[in-house]
């Protein structure tokens, strides 16, 4: 190799590690969004409905970038998360009602979450799963209230790569990709309860409200931290840099978010919706359908993927409900801060992530409650992105950085739609 392609080489390495540190916020939560829930979710999707749902995946992409972009920039702008602009410019009785909401969302989503990844564990390596229950729940939120920022985030990064399970599963699968390519890109409309709840489901995990606080409030949180970053407002000089940053990182998030979702929905319609397995309500039944019909490499990755992705969305599940609240309460909040320096911060993270495993424990059914959570995150989203859009127009928030064009046209979309599949749901369950 000579000395000018030693160069060009190192030049290139060296573009890519700085690409790859500029991804952030979005990366993570575009990888968190594919959370046991979300997976439990797509493998519903797929076993129930085939390749025929794909095309949701393609649908929800621009949408649900669009209103990532939108809560990234409220942070990025404003130096406040959206729970933070929420109490400064609205009524509390509004601040209240999506905060409460939020958190009990989160809530039941987290013992979702981690009910899915101590099944996962009982499946590889046997034994009680309330032990699991115990282990991964103190993991998750000792590792986020001890551990420094600089390596929570860069933790949280390598996290994402245990998504790569899902592709690795879909390679290990005979994948009639005619008839896939064929779903993900001929939308295909079911006028029923079941295909709307299931659709509701499908955007309520894929366009999650806990995803818009957390976004939101790392963007506000890197202002904070990096002392070269100042809210726009301040420095309106940093807009054109900062605004480019946010849409690669957003763009690179979702993308990786919808590939592997669509990888899940690919692997079990052709396993488990072709052999007749229609039934599925979690993660880990999937993974243990899989063994007879795709062998055991599909199902040690399925299951290798659950408990990955629990790792990496139990933190920002709790994250985002101890930020909403605690920039409600005009708390001192942030994952950057010692503990001691923002107690009910991190007592709030902490009694969410508790009362997560408390749902493990209680009469309710888990298996229910991973898919009726995405439900309710469907459901929650509407109110949350109408206030966020409308947040987002005013000069009084964003100064000259109010959305417009393309971007806003795109967030209002996205509103749209959440809402007239939640709409589409309760009709169905009357008529």
């Amino acid at each position: 190799m000579t000395t000018l392609e030693k160069r060009q080489k190192s030049t290139e390495g060296g573009a890519a590690r700085r690409f790859i540190q500029r991804l952030g916020p979005g990366l993570i939560t575009g990888a968190s969004d594919d959370d046991p829930s979300g997976i439990g979710t797509y493998s519903q999707a797929g076993a129930q409905l085939g390749f025929s749902i794909g095309w949701t995946m393609l649908l929800t992409f621009p949408l649900m970038a669009a209103i990532q972009e939108i809560s990234a920039r409220v942070g990025r702008t404003t130096g406040h998360g959206i729970s933070g602009n929420l109490c400064r410019h609205y009524p509390m009785w509004l601040l209240q009602a999506i905060v409460t909401l939020l958190f009990i969302a989160n809530t039941i989503n987290i013992g979702a979450d981690l009910s899915a990844m101590a099944d996962a564990a009982k499946l590889l390596l046997g034994g009680p799963s309330f032990l699991y229950v115990v282990v991964f729940g103190t993991i998750c939120v000792a590792g986020i209230v001890f551990v420094h920022y600089d390596r929570c985030v860069m933790v949280l990064k390598w996290l994402t790569l245990s998504l790569f399970a899902y592709v690795a599963a879909l390679l290990a699968t005979n994948v009639p990709w005619a008839e896939a390519l064929s779903g993900a890109l001929v939308p295909r409309i079911v006028w029923s309860s079941e295909f709307f709840t299931t659709l509701v489901a499908i955007l309520g995990t894929t366009i999650s409200p806990y995803l818009f606080f957390w976004q939101a409030s790392e963007e506000a949180e890197d202002v904070h931290v990096n002392r070269q970053r100042k809210s726009l407002l301040r420095a309106p000089r940093q807009a054109l840099d900062a605004f480019a940053r946010i849409r690669a990182d957003t763009l690179v998030g979702m993308a990786f978010s919808n590939i592997i979702a669509l990888a899940i929905i690919f692997t079990t319609a052709a396993t488990l919706n072709k052999a007749g397995v229609t039934n599925i309500e979690t993660s880990a039944q999937a993974a243990e359908a899989l063994r007879p019909i795709a062998g055991d490499f599909a199902f040690v990755v399925f299951a290798l993927g659950i408990i990955g992705t629990g790792l990496l969305a139990v933190p920002v599940l709790a994250g985002s409900a101890a930020y909403a609240i605690g920039e409600a309460c005009k708390w001192p909040v942030g994952l950057s801060r010692e503990p001691k320096e923002a107690v009910a911060f991190y007592s709030t993270l902490a009694a969410a992530a508790i009362l997560g495993v408390a749902i493990t424990l209680s009469p309710i059914d888990p298996i229910k409650a991973l898919y009726w959570s995405a439900v309710i995150n469907g459901v929650v989203a509407v109110p949350v992105m109408t206030v966020m859009m409308l947040m987002t127009a005013r000069h009084k928030i964003m100064g000259k950085f109010v959305v417009v064009g393309w971007l806003r046209w795109l967030g209002w979309a996205s509103a749209g739609a959440m809402a007239a599949c939640v709409a589409g749901m309760i009709i169905g369950l009357f008529v």
